[in-house]
């Protein structure tokens, strides 16, 4: 056992050992086994720019000078929101730092087209240039005839809701000028009614339908129309009471002839008298009991 545990501290003492002579890589070891591995292109192959950032547009000079002093006053004006200046403002600076990535990508766009085009490598695509499609043209025809189908089918779908719609509405608006007209016919007659019992004396539910007030004179006009009308229903069939007797002749009635007409003379030929008499009363009793 003892010789166990000595063989067990020279082990580790020996790993020990190696571990301190581990030798720490320096800047100079670095370099060297970055130049072993790196791959040495062409610029094109590349395509990597170092370059400043694009001048600031005017007009993104002037929005971004807006958003500050917006900001400004929407910091001094809640007093919860922690106070930045403008310029110390994180909100701002998101917005600067999002700027300037878009300045420096315009750089580089910029610097990046002058260098292809100093190579003499085309930068835009011909009108007249054709790349191999992964589908053929047959293929994308039908796709494209699936898709305007599809529309079509979409327009006459919506095209039929808004007739279906316009319908429904056409025929509510039906439904509530019927019950308008129901309901006014109703009080007039209600009204009419109160008249004739003589529970109203006055004729001004006629004038609900007025006319516009251009047309004042053949409003009166059929108001005197509708009054002489009344007025003529009035005298002919009165306000109730006795009927009885209001058709008997009196003396001046009785003698009054103007109506009379002189008879005609009597058709003679084929015509005449070819007309049947009705039998009389006791010749159609007998008629009667010989059917039973």
């Amino acid at each position: 056992m003892i010789e166990d545990s000595n063989d067990f501290e020279d082990s580790s003492s020996e790993s020990n050992d190696d571990e301190n002579n581990v030798r720490v890589p320096t800047d100079v070891d670095i370099k060297r086994k970055l130049n072993e591995f790196k791959i040495i292109l062409p610029w094109v192959e590349r395509l990597d720019i170092v370059n400043a950032p694009a001048p600031l547009a005017p007009e993104l000079a002037l929005q971004m000078q807006e958003q500050e002093v917006r900001r400004a006053k929407q910091l001094q004006g809640n007093k919860k929101l922690p106070q930045f200046s403008p310029s110390e403002d994180p909100i701002l600076n998101d917005f600067k730092r999002e700027m300037m990535f878009h300045r420096q990508a315009q750089g580089a766009v910029m610097e990046g087209i002058a260098k292809l085009k100093k190579l003499g490598l085309v930068t835009k695509r011909p009108d007249d240039y054709f790349a191999e499609m992964a589908k053929s043209d047959q293929h994308m025809q039908k796709v494209r005839e699936n898709l305007m189908k599809k529309q079509v089918e979409a327009q006459r779908s919506e095209r039929v809701r808004q007739l279906r719609q316009q319908r429904k509405v056409g025929k509510q608006m039906q439904i509530e000028a019927k019950l308008k007209k129901h309901a006014e016919k109703k009080k007039m007659l209600d009204e009419v009614k109160k008249y004739r019992k003589g529970v109203r004396n006055d004729l001004d539910f006629l004038d609900d339908k007025k006319k516009p007030s251009n047309k004042k004179a053949g409003v009166q006009h059929m108001d005197k129309k509708a009054q002489a009308k009344l007025k003529m229903k009035n005298s002919k069939y009165g306000f109730g009471g006795k009927k009885r007797g209001s058709k008997q002749n009196s003396k001046s009635s009785a003698a009054d002839v103007s109506e009379w007409r002189k008879p005609g003379k009597p058709k003679k030929g084929k015509g005449a008298g070819s007309g049947k008499q009705r039998p009389g009363k006791n010749r159609r009793v007998q008629m009667k009991s010989k059917k039973k």
